[in-house]
């Protein structure tokens, strides 16, 4: 398993799927990510399922939401 460190100098396990460990990286860069910003990059159409996938593996995520100009409201996805 390969392992990250964090800026708070813990060493974490990371995703082996390509997709989940290019969102880790992302996450850990500081990025703020939306489904359609992760499909973007490659991650996918599941981005919910590979922030499960992390959680598992003991990282935190932090949730929130984005209103677009239409109204419409986005799930946002960020490490704690």
């Amino acid at each position: 398993m390969i392992q990250l460190t964090l800026g708070d100098g813990m060493r974490k396990k990371v995703p082996t799927s390509k997709q989940g460990h290019k969102l880790l990286v992302m996450l850990a860069g500081g990025a703020t990510l939306t489904p359609v910003k992760a499909l973007q990059e490659g991650i996918g159409f599941r981005l919910s399922e590979r922030i499960r996938e992390i959680e598992k593996m003991g990282y935190e995520i932090e949730r929130g939401w984005f209103k677009t100009a239409g109204g419409a409201r986005v799930r946002t996805y960020r490490l704690k």
